[in-house]
């Protein structure tokens, strides 16, 4: 089985004299478990798993028992113990019990090493930062690469760019209609009624669900919050919108990116640059088929941006990088990273999109990036850069 490079860190930091709290969290099915489960299948330790993910598990009892039976284990062995808690962020006050229970460990020397899985990232962020300071380390699991997925699953540039980096729907693509139902119900629908709106207070679920939509549908657009609400039905405004669409980013679904604005003060854009962190989320919401959506140069196109824009966000996570974009009247640049201010402008050119680098040009006369790159056309090749880390 396919092993992601999240399983050689987990590994490393579990065998690890020094002892952490291990924190993996990401989106709903980029293979969290199945990674913790190889880890923990292949660690010549005692390891046990458990998931608070059904409604009778999530107490702060359950906690503490599946904690106790690891110290139990621990004891009778004399060895150290890998307890792995999943869904751990759906236990009320589940960060001040791990404290509790983590710093009790500390002082009598029992050796449990702790994995925490969660897939709600502002929820497991809170806790973490409210009550385990100095306690833990995270492993960011996000959406699959284009390399990850033609190395377990041999799809080549186009199949990636089509059907996005969900490794559950790989053996469905042959069935476009299954592959849609387990993209929408599987994923989108667990996502935003689990992860969002039971964690989370909503005071306007059904406007959340279409700005979901209507942010999959202009993926790759500059739309300002007053059109967005012009396109949708419920009562609403601007800020309301603005907090929606963070709580889908923290759920990995869709995300608003801001402008950038050089080394001036900056404020959350009031224009957001829509941005789906998976094609997979576009392509199951179009009517377009594999073969209509290459055909379609101008859709076609937003697929492959989406695409280089969900790999950028995924890999400013790993790597504490900031993703943007710039646009001054009609001049407009895709993507501008920032890392420890360093700036790269990225400009995608793909079907319709093959347009004069005028916006690339004038950026770089303003801001003097450290870096340009143009992708695809005579560029660097799109799949070049989806397989490389490029940025850094």
């Amino acid at each position: 089985m396919y092993e992601r490079a999240i399983n050689r860190e987990l590994k490393r930091r579990l065998t690890e004299p020094r002892r952490f709290i291990q924190i993996v969290w990401g989106p709903r099915q980029v293979g969290k478990t199945t990674s913790v489960t190889q880890v923990l299948n292949g660690l010549d330790m005692k390891c046990t798993y458990a998931s608070a993910d059904a409604p009778t598990m999530q107490t702060a009892a359950w906690l503490e028992s599946q904690w106790n039976a690891a110290r139990a284990q621990h004891a009778a062995s004399g060895q150290p113990v890998v307890l792995a808690l999943d869904e751990v962020q759906k236990v009320p006050a589940w960060s001040s019990w791990v404290k509790l229970l983590w710093d009790e460990d500390m002082r009598s020397g029992a050796d449990v090493r702790v994995v925490i899985l969660g897939s709600s990232p502002l929820l497991m962020q809170a806790g973490m930062t409210e009550s385990l300071a100095g306690r833990f380390e995270v492993i960011r699991a996000t959406h699959w690469t284009f390399a990850e997925c033609r190395e377990a699953f041999g799809w080549d540039l186009d199949t990636f760019i089509y059907y996005g980096g969900y490794p559950g729907s790989a053996p469905l693509i042959a069935e476009p209609d299954r592959w849609r139902s387990y993209i929408l119900d599987s994923l989108v629908e667990t996502s935003i009624s689990r992860d969002i709106l039971l964690m989370t207070r909503v005071d306007k679920p059904a406007l959340l669900r279409q700005l979901f939509h209507l942010a999959c549908d202009y993926s790759g657009q500059i739309v300002s919050y007053t059109k967005l609400l012009g396109q949708l039905t419920g009562a609403g405004n601007t800020t309301t919108l603005a907090h929606y669409l963070r709580l889908l980013e923290g759920a990995g679904l869709v995300a608003g990116l801001e402008k950038y604005a050089g080394t001036a003060l900056r404020q959350r854009a009031s224009t957001p640059k829509l941005q789906v962190l998976n094609t997979a989320l576009m392509s199951a919401l179009s009517p377009l088929s594999f073969e209509q959506a290459k055909a379609d140069r101008a859709y076609w196109g937003r697929l492959v941006e989406s695409a280089v824009g969900a790999y950028l966000m995924a890999e400013a996570q790993q790597q504490g990088f900031a993703v943007r974009y710039w646009r001054e009247g009609a001049l407009e640049v895709d993507f501008v990273v920032e890392r420890d201010g360093d700036v790269t402008a990225i400009e995608v050119k793909s079907g319709e999109r093959a347009r004069e680098l005028a916006g690339l040009e004038a950026f770089r006369k303003k801001f003097a990036p450290q870096k340009s790159l143009v992708l695809g056309a005579d560029g660097v090749g799109v799949e070049e850069f989806l397989c490389a880390s490029i940025i850094t």
